[in-house]
């Protein structure tokens, strides 16, 4: 399970919002060999005195929070933030310079899903990647 929150300034993620989702779900689909079905994003979109950041990030700079369970590897997470900064530069047009990504990750036993802990889930997909 994988929910991400993307937090731009407003003018930026509603002219880019498709294009955003669409390359953050096939960085995940690549990195964590993700279901293409499992889509899960929020957007978030701040007016300017509402989104403080240094200058230099400029008028495009996305924030991106993952909240996945536990169980990927190192590797695994460094290739999906490499999926990121990649596709998000070449699909969306906003350069790595002005993205930044958080992965938090907690137990399955801490997520409710369907009426029932994660714990006890099947997922149909493996998070031990």
């Amino acid at each position: 399970m994988a929910q991400i929150i993307v937090y731009g300034h407003r003018e930026s993620i509603q002219r880019r919002r498709a294009a955003l989702s669409d390359a953050i779900h096939a960085a995940v689909m690549t990195a964590l060999d993700y279901p293409a079905e499992k889509r899960f994003h929020r957007f978030i979109a701040l007016e300017p005195e509402d989104f403080l950041h240094p200058e230099n990030r400029g008028s495009d700079y996305t924030i991106i929070e993952i909240s996945m369970f536990e169980g990927r590897s190192d590797i695994a997470k460094r290739a999906l933030i490499t999926e990121l900064f990649a596709r998000i530069e070449a699909e969306v047009g906003i350069a790595a310079q002005s993205v930044e990504v958080t992965i938090t990750e907690t137990p399955r036993v801490n997520w409710g899903i369907r009426g029932v802990n994660a714990a006890d889930l099947s997922l149909g997909y493996q998070v031990d990647v």
